[in-house]
């Protein structure tokens, strides 16, 4: 048997190094790196500025859809407010494309966040779930995970981001989580994409109807956050 050759104080110091490097705390703190550069981003361009001035003229074709869900998806990373990405796919590519891009975009940014915060910063935070409110969401969502996530999606007031990294820190599995995000956001986008694609004829019934519907959610998110504070 050969003998094993003795440890040096360079190895061991690299070994060091490299287990802090991949430790849960390092992993946490290159997600917040990530998420602050992402949002740090719009400080030197704003996606919204690109998709109103001729986003289907500087990728025309075949490409401008999937380009369009792309983009969407990394403003959702960026915190770009999602009604305004959602108006914007219906007044670019009509109320049915837009719809569809729109859901993918949206989709595509929630598996995106999901997989960076599974990824990063779930193992650091598991300590959290001690506390007795954090460990009953976390179990909700472990257990019940497509009707919790379907709820976080279809009630108005919950931030698109932290329901994103919340079911990212829980126990709900990634294909649950994909599939009840698809289906619960699509109320809410609907509405803002055919307000998007009828805004050039603000008395029309489609705009007013989308309109009218906004209003609701708006007046339910407001319900909402009031009645959480209560509690």
């Amino acid at each position: 048997m050969p003998e094993e050759l003795p440890q040096t104080p360079t190895a061991t110091g690299v070994r060091r190094i490299a287990r802090a490097l991949v430790s849960p705390r390092a992993r946490l703190t290159l997600l917040a790196l990530l998420l602050a550069g992402a949002a740090g981003s719009l400080l030197l361009w704003d996606p919204r500025e690109l998709l109103d001035h001729g986003f289907t003229s500087l990728v025309p074709g075949a490409w401008a859809g999937p380009a369009f869900a792309a983009l969407f998806a990394l403003s959702t990373l960026a915190f770009v407010p999602k009604p305004v990405l959602n108006a914007a796919a219906g007044a670019l590519f009509g109320i049915h494309q837009g719809l569809a891009l729109a859901v993918a975009g949206t989709t595509l940014g929630a598996a995106l966040a999901f997989a960076l915060g599974r990824g990063l910063g779930r193992e650091a935070l598991r300590p959290l779930l001690r506390t007795r409110l954090l460990a009953a969401l976390d179990r909700r969502l472990t257990r019940q995970g497509f009707r919790s996530v379907l709820l976080l999606r279809i009630v108005p007031g919950i931030p698109f981001a932290a329901a994103n990294y919340g079911a990212a820190f829980s126990g709900v599995r990634p294909l649950t989580f994909v599939t009840a995000t698809a289906l619960g956001v699509l109320p809410g986008t609907a509405a803002y994409v055919v307000a998007g694609a009828s805004a050039a004829s603000p008395t029309s019934p489609a705009f007013l109807l989308s309109t009218g519907l906004i209003v609701v959610m708006g007046l339910l998110s407001v319900v909402s956050l009031w009645r959480a504070r209560r509690r």
